[in-house]
């Protein structure tokens, strides 16, 4: 097996540790004075944009802690480390924000009935502070790793809370401009629904990852074709298998059958090379075989079993 374990990766993994834990300070502390700001104003706008913060600061937290937890080497029960962690956390995520758009939706429709009445001068200053510290928060994050989940995942919180922010401003500005109280839980909603739409992106992504799929920029059929064409003593490659761990390392598993009389370890590593060369796979285990391959098998009825697709050259 081939690792990557580059200065580079160690650098950036440890700066979006440190980006994610100040994001989370800053929403923490803010999300208390907007929730009390919200009770005070009575704006829906400010009490969802705080209770979604709460959630923020709380997932904002738990991918610190992914983090911290993805620098543990391996261990025997768990060979490949800690570095899915994040993945589980950017899916527990959108899983939180989900919940926080689907009250606010609930909490705007019981306003938009009975609309209560809103300080709007209060509400705008509390909304414009919020709006600085979420942009504060968000260009921290920005900096950091687009490619991992839980990167990505935080980046996600924040802005919707940066959304929120913006939204509470209009309500409130609508509200000193002409007292009109239901721009505050039409615009909640419609923050909801952005928040959902994000949400669903993030847990189906995650959920991909965990449930081993193929990552989008890799075509598994078209990576057999090129190792078949492109490899000296390869005959043909099946049984291939190829996964993210935590959304930005690509691994992959595969059969290689081999010409009789070609060198197996010169094709081995001929191929691990094409593999973390051309499509960016730099883990690899590679079975190399002659003639029939040994998962081949007969049942107790005679029936032949084959498994996996084989390309030839």
């Amino acid at each position: 097996m081939s690792h990557d374990h580059s200065q580079a990766g160690h650098v950036h993994g440890g700066s979006d540790k440190k980006r994610v834990l100040i994001a989370a300070c800053l929403t923490g502390g803010f999300m208390v004075a907007e929730a009390v700001g919200g009770v005070l104003t009575g704006s829906l706008a400010l009490l969802a944009d705080a209770g979604h913060m709460l959630a923020d600061s709380v997932a904002l937290g738990l991918a610190w802690y992914a983090f911290h937890l993805a620098d543990r080497p391996a261990t025997e029960r768990l060979t490949y480390g800690f570095g899915r962690v994040k993945t589980l956390v950017a899916y527990t995520n959108g899983m939180a924000i989900f919940a926080v758009a689907v009250w606010i939706i609930y909490e705007a429709w019981q306003r938009f009935l009975e609309p209560p009445p809103i300080l709007g001068g209060p509400m705008l200053v509390i909304a414009i502070a919020g709006l600085a510290v979420n942009i504060a928060g968000f260009v921290v994050l920005s900096g950091g790793d687009r490619n991992s989940l839980n990167m990505r995942g935080a980046i996600l919180h924040v802005l919707g809370d940066l959304l929120g922010s913006a939204a509470a401003i209009a309500a409130a500005v609508v509200i000193l401009a002409t007292g009109w109280t239901p721009i505050d839980p039409i615009l909640s909603v419609f923050v909801a629904l952005l928040i959902l739409a994000t949400a669903w992106r993030l847990m189906r992504e995650a959920a991909h990852v965990l449930l081993e799929g193929v990552p989008a920029s890799l075509d598994r059929d078209g990576i057999a074709r090129d190792i078949a064409a492109h490899v000296a003593g390869v005959r043909e490659i099946h049984h291939m298998h190829v996964w993210s761990l935590d959304g930005a390392k690509n691994m992959a598993t595969l059969h290689a059958c081999l010409d009789e009389g070609a060198d197996a370890h010169a094709a081995v590593s001929a191929i691990k090379q094409r593999l973390a060369g051309s499509h960016g796979i730099s883990h690899a285990t590679v079975e190399p075989e002659y003639g029939r391959c040994a998962d081949d098998h007969h049942d107790h009825d005679g029936h032949k079993h084959h498994h996996g697709q084989a390309v030839s050259r």
